[in-house]
């Protein structure tokens, strides 16, 4: 099970953070994702971080996001985080969660076929 937090209400440059936790399964045999989904649109990645192998993870950025979110997880504590800085009314949308055992992350974009567990979704608005 994943379990999103963090979403809101924030002003167009804005931050906010997001945090997802795994529950049920070891979190480091599996990759996760961040995924958003903006009104009227498919899911599509923002973000996505390697299980334990390749040792160090690997990370994808959508261009949309490089240099303005950050991904990052703690196996310990089976959580994973997204850190949005510099948010544009584009980000607007409900961001998932993602987790899929011993997926590649490579320089293409994650699939969300490709994931087969997910969170409820949290609720980001931008405004201007």
């Amino acid at each position: 099970q994943l379990a999103e937090s963090g979403g809101g209400t924030v002003p167009a440059g804005g931050s906010l953070t997001l945090s997802c936790v795994l529950s049920g399964r070891p979190s480091r045999f599996f990759t996760v994702a961040w995924f958003h989904q903006a009104p009227g649109k498919e899911r599509e990645c923002v973000t996505a971080i390697s299980d334990v192998n390749p040792n160090p993870a690997t990370t994808y950025y959508a261009n949309s996001v490089k240099g303005r979110f950050t991904a990052s997880r703690d196996n310990a504590k089976s959580t994973l985080w997204l850190q949005m800085d510099t948010l544009e009314l584009a980000d607007t949308g409900i961001y998932y969660c993602a987790a899929a055992p011993f997926l590649p992350v490579t320089t293409a974009p994650p699939r969300a076929a490709d994931f087969p567990y997910w969170g409820q979704g949290t609720q980001i608005t931008v405004s201007a």
